[in-house]
Parts: C-alpha cells; sequence; structure tokens
C-alpha cells in the first residue's frame, strides 16, 4: 500500500473516531496518534495530519458541498464511514490541487470498498463526481 492510500486509510479510521466519540478533536487527534504510532510513519504522517486537520478546519464547506450534492441523503443518515471518506476527497478536491480529483475519486472508492458496505463504493463515486463536475474540480 502506497503512502498516501496509508494515510488516507489513517484519516478515515480517526475521523471515524471523532465522529463515534463527540470529543475534543485536538486530544482525540492527540490519543490516535499515540496509538498508532507504528503506522504513522515518516512518510504517512504529514499528509495524515493534512487530511485531518483540513477536514476539521473545513468541515463547514465540505459539509455544505456534501449536503448540496448527495441527493435523499442528510450527512446524519449516512453512515459514517461513507460521510468520512467523503470529507476526505472533498478536502482534497477543495486544497490539493496538485492531486487529480480522478486519483481522489478512485481512492475513495476503493476505500470504501474496503471500509464500507457492499453499496459504498458505488454511492461514494456518485456523490464526488457530482461534486467534481457541478463545481467545476478537475
Amino acid at each position: 500500500m502506497g503512502d498516501r492510500r496509508q494515510a488516507r486509510e489513517l484519516a478515515l479510521q480517526a475521523l471515524f473516531f471523532f465522529d463515534i466519540e463527540k470529543s475534543d478533536p485536538e486530544q482525540s487527534l492527540e490519543l490516535f496518534c499515540e496509538e498508532n504510532e507504528e503506522k504513522l510513519i515518516e512518510a504517512v504522517k504529514p499528509f495524515f495530519l493534512d487530511l485531518v486537520k483540513g477536514v476539521l478546519e473545513n468541515s463547514s464547506q465540505i459539509d455544505a458541498l456534501l449536503n448540496k450534492y448527495s441527493k435523499n441523503w442528510k450527512i446524519s443518515r449516512m453512515p459514517v464511514v461513507d460521510r468520512n471518506i467523503m470529507r476526505v476527497a472533498i478536502f482534497e478536491f477543495l486544497k490539493c490541487p496538485d492531486i487529480p480529483t480522478s486519483v481522489t475519486i478512485n481512492e475513495a472508492v476503493e476505500i470504501g470498498k474496503n471500509y464500507g458496505t457492499r453499496d459504498s463504493g458505488a454511492f461514494i463515486n456518485g456523490v464526488l463526481d457530482r461534486i467534481r463536475s457541478l463545481e467545476g474540480f478537475k
């Protein structure tokens, strides 16, 4: 597994933890990093931290896009895994112009297939592709 994929998967796990725990994100991030120290190797940790902190800092904008383009789905009703995979991907759309959106979507779909339900890949692909197309991300 590549370093960026590992960072994305760990970011999903951290954001999932924050979503479930509803605790202070900074303390939770510190705890998560301590518990996953062996996985957060030097090549993975910077991108992981960019993703997690970026999603948290831009959550209003990210969730607004997610709400706008997820037909018939409120964020609160989405599976926690799918919701957080898409949050990471939308952050990449917004703040990581060096990553092609096609790569971001593909990574999100693959992670969704591994961590989500049988329908996660298609759901994630549909919502992210709609956001990419209608918001003009390239």
